[in-house]
């Protein structure tokens, strides 16, 4: 019997589907259960109305609102059950009074708890004045550069958050002073309010910092006020004939005007190879989503954020979704600041029922918050950020280079870690500048070219033609020379002109700084009040006001007293007279030649002392005490006349010249007549400075009417810089002496426009060639070629003796004089000790008197009346001598005896 294999499994499955659609219905019913709960849910939460304002016509607006946007959305899906953040988004165009207007509206109809936005300042003033009325925070991404005093005051309820334009600025600054560019030129966009007014100063004062300055101000038009898309404007406002930086700085515009500006600029050639462009963090925020070749070389500054974390990662994954259309929709720092502020905001929200409370808004930012734009504190009302900038250089359409770092205490560096960060002087890395100039960093200036050289004033008439000759071509001349040398050293070819004019110095260095020429070669005197109009280089060589009169031979009938100053004769003749003194002294006693009466005794050693000065003298010397004072005399006596002699030879071999005039008080006070260079500002300096009388001024137009005017008496005195009078001295060199400079200036140089760094090319050639002699090399030939002839015609006639160069040698001769007195003086009080030791009854009864008159004419004589007895006082007689002198009797038994026992105590005679 077969079998139905199939009917079992029908039944099975028609009862399984029956099953099924009885459960149906109640599927039904547990999920419409589910959805109602759900939506129960939903209408309990707290809805949170913030509203936004921005420039919605704007890639930065976009970029804003898509940014908040994404972090609303955040919010609103998975970090809160119990809130809900809808933003109100409103458009500005950059118009104060229209975002004023949207707040209001905002707050009294969206009935909004907060408004954030505003691009610019003008707009966060006009919102934050609606804030405060309606008592609602305002965060601003706008801030004013200088933040007024009374800022917190005004506005309490507004909180700025924006980057630190002033440290921007600064680094802006140091840039131009890495690359010593002395002038740039600023350009920005025309808002209507004035708005970059504080970041210019702030730009201004850090350039006069590192000693540049703004030249002139390039205000681009909005682009509503422009009459037709092609901004044929432009080409108008960038044409700068009087304008020689090429250094320029776009502070704040929007990027269809600052792209049509590198087009027009380009076209006119302002992205040349010596040209520089830097423009600020508000257009290179922009850079990753735009595409522009015009602006390749162009250096930018942004502000540094962590790029390398997995929540930047996952927010640029979810924004470049909304860029879809874009090839770099990369956010900038603009987008990530509105990213962080709408998750502070929506944590604020979150931890407290009272969306309004400002205060807790503020702790919560002040928390040192960590976002995707950096780490932010609160101060004062605005949320700081740590100024950390990246110099970026764009290389190709919208694809740059970074390039180093920059911080405010540390300047230019590679790296942001501490142990390895240095501040940079040679640049902010390997740049490839406009015009594809990589080998050396631009000018920054419009160097010259052969279809535009440099236009080079060259004085046409000067008093002293060895500084420059325009008389035949070439141009020639000591300058000239010195011009040439330079130009071999640039490095750099430099086509130039030159162009003879006749005039004043000072109208020639006006002309300079009127632009009508961009440089003078020549002998231009750097001044005070010139370097403010040109910019001077090294001088190559010094300069002061020198004083060239006539001389005369000096003939004086006491010649022979020249060779020692009246104070060493005085001081020769002392000590002459004290060893007179000396030598009589101790040779009296003694010396029988010494011997008689007191007139003899004095002359004797007089004559004695002066033939020594001959060393013919032929008295003898008994007393050793006196030869040691002899041998002294003697060598001073060798010292002295060997120097007499010699300085005297010298003075009669020389011939003396002595200057008509020494003093220029005595030219003022005589009203002499002096001549000097027409041209030139001494004419100036002597009426000025020195108070003559412009009557007293003489100009004298060439160098060979000076010995002229000398010769008929015409002046007394010549005025002349040292350099022109070092080639009068050369010409001249009899009859004639200068005075060495008292009044000093600033040397010869050459003169360039003002913040022209040719002028430091030139400085740093000029300091070569001077360490390399071959200025001085130039300075022998042209300036003083004359070997034959010193640069002064008279020689230096050797100065008087004085007694400081003889003062050591006197000092030694009057010591040892003094101490042979001494020591002679010791000896005979010894053998007056004696004697009195040996006839003490001398002194029994003896007065002082008496007793330091007995002393006195022992030492004068030398010798002792010595009885048989001890005699008194009255026992000893006094003889008077004819001639008035008194002694002490002796018997000529006892004179034979005392000279015989003081022979034995000396030594034999000198002969």
């Amino acid at each position: 019997k077969k079998k139905k294999p199939m009917a079992i499994p029908c039944t099975n499955t028609s009862n399984k589907i029956q099953r099924l659609w009885l459960l149906l219905p109640l599927l039904i019913i547990i999920t419409m259960i589910t959805l109602s709960d759900v939506a129960e849910a939903e209408n309990e939460k707290i809805i949170i109305n913030v509203g936004a304002i921005v420039n919605l016509n704007t890639r930065m607006g976009k970029e804003q609102k898509t940014a908040m946007d994404i972090a609303a959305e955040s919010f609103n899906s998975s970090l809160s059950k119990t809130h809900s953040l809808i933003l109100h988004f409103r458009h500005s165009d950059r118009d104060p009074l229209i975002a004023a207007s949207a707040a209001e509206e905002l707050i009294q109809d969206k009935k909004v708890k907060l408004i954030i936005g505003m691009e610019t300042w003008q707009e966060a003033a006009l919102v934050a004045d609606v804030g405060n009325r309606a008592q609602v925070p305002v965060i601003s991404f706008a801030a004013p550069t200088i933040n007024p005093p009374l800022i917190q005051h005004d506005w309490p309820f507004l909180i700025r958050v924006a980057s630190d334009r002033a440290a921007q600025m600064k680094c802006i600054a140091d840039v131009v002073s890495l690359y010593t560019w002395k002038r740039v030129i600023v350009i920005y966009q025309d808002d209507g309010y004035g708005g970059d007014a504080g970041m210019l100063a702030v730009l201004s004062e850090a350039l006069q910092d590192v000693g540049s300055k703004i030249e002139y101000h390039l205000v681009l038009p909005r682009v509503s006020s422009l009459s037709n898309p092609s901004w044929g404007e432009l080409e108008e406002i960038l044409k700068l004939p009087t304008f020689q930086s090429r250094v320029f700085i776009v502070l704040q515009s929007s990027f269809p005007a600052v792209t049509n500006l590198f087009r027009v600029a380009k076209k006119m050639g302002l992205l040349g190879r010596d040209s520089a462009w830097i423009i600020t963090e508000s257009i290179t925020s922009l850079l990753d989503s735009q595409v522009n070749h015009d602006m390749v070389g162009t250096l930018g500054i942004k502000s540094y954020y962590a790029n390398n974390t997995s929540s930047y990662a996952k927010f640029v994954e979810v924004f470049q979704t909304r860029f879809p259309e874009e090839d770099n929709s990369k956010p900038g720092i603009y987008a990530l600041r509105a990213y962080d502020l709408i998750i502070i905001v929506s944590q604020a929200i979150r931890n407290t029922t009272n969306s309004t409370n400002l205060q807790l808004l503020l702790n919560t930012v002040q928390n040192n918050y960590m976002g995707l734009s950096g780490k932010m504190h609160f101060k004062r009302g605005e949320v700081l950020y740590t100024p950390i900038f990246r110099i970026i250089n764009i290389v190709e359409g919208n694809r740059y280079k970074e390039l180093d770092f920059w911080r405010p205490e540390v300047g230019f560096s590679q790296s942001l870690s501490k142990e390895t960060s240095k501040n940079r002087s040679d640049g902010v890395g390997t740049v490839v500048w406009p015009g594809n100039l990589t080998e050396r960093p631009p000018k920054g200036w419009a160097m010259p070219t052969a279809r535009k050289p440099l236009r080079i004033v060259v004085p046409g008439r000067t008093s002293f033609s060895a500084f420059v000759k325009v008389d035949t071509l070439p141009y020639d001349g000591f300058c000239i020379q010195i011009f040439y040398k330079v130009l071999s050293r640039l490095g750099y070819p430099l086509p130039y002109e030159l162009h003879a004019v006749n005039g004043s110095y000072d109208d020639l260095v006006e002309q300079v700084h009127n632009k009508t020429f961009d440089a003078g070669v020549g002998d231009f005197t750097v001044l005070a009040d010139r370097l403010d109009k040109v910019e001077f280089t090294q001088p190559y060589i010094g300069s002061g006001l020198s004083m060239i009169v006539q001389e005369k031979n000096e003939q004086s009938t006491w010649m022979f007293l020249k060779p020692l100053t009246w104070e060493m004769w005085a001081a020769s003749g002392g000590v002459l007279v004290y060893t007179i003194l000396i030598i009589w002294f101790l040779e009296r006693p003694s010396n029988p030649e010494f011997s008689g009466p007191l007139k003899n005794q004095i002359g004797t050693a007089t004559w004695f002392a002066f033939t020594s000065l001959f060393f013919s003298h032929r008295e003898k010397i008994h007393n050793n005490l006196t030869r040691v004072v002899v041998v002294m005399w003697l060598f001073v006596v060798l010292i002295l006349t060997s120097s007499y002699t010699a300085n005297l030879s010298s003075m009669l071999t020389i011939q003396r010249l002595k200057p008509n005039v020494t003093d220029i008080e005595i030219l003022k006070r005589t009203n002499s007549k002096v001549g000097l260079d027409g041209d030139s500002f001494v004419v100036t300096y002597l009426e000025s400075v020195l108070k003559f009388n412009s009557q007293s001024i003489i100009t004298i137009s060439s160098e060979f009417n000076y010995t002229e005017a000398f010769t008929n008496r015409s002046i007394s005195a010549a005025f002349l810089e040292l350099p022109y009078a070092k080639v009068f001295m050369n010409h001249y060199c009899k009859g004639y002496t200068a005075t060495t400079p008292t009044f000093r200036f600033g040397g010869l140089s050459f003169i360039f426009q003002k913040g022209s760094p040719i002028a430091l090319d030139f400085t740093k050639a000029i300091l070569e060639l001077l360490e390399d002699g071959e200025l001085k090399s130039l300075e022998d030939t042209w300036l003083t070629p004359n070997r034959d002839c010193p640069n002064n015609a008279s020689t230096d006639v050797p100065d008087s003796l004085s007694v400081k160069n003889f003062m050591g040698l006197y000092v030694i001769s009057s010591a040892t004089s003094t101490i042979c007195l001494l020591l002679s003086f010791i000896i005979l009080l010894k053998k007056f000790q004696q004697h009195e030791d040996a006839y003490p009854g001398n002194a029994s009864d003896e007065s002082v008197w008496n007793r330091t008159v007995r002393i006195a004419r022992f030492l004068y004589n030398k010798e002792f009346n010595v009885p048989s007895r001890a005699p008194s006082i009255v026992d000893v007689p006094e003889l008077t001598s004819s001639q008035g002198e008194h002694v002490i009797t002796s018997t000529p038994q006892e004179l034979q005896l005392q000279a015989s026992t003081l022979a034995q105590t000396e030594s034999g005679p000198l002969h």
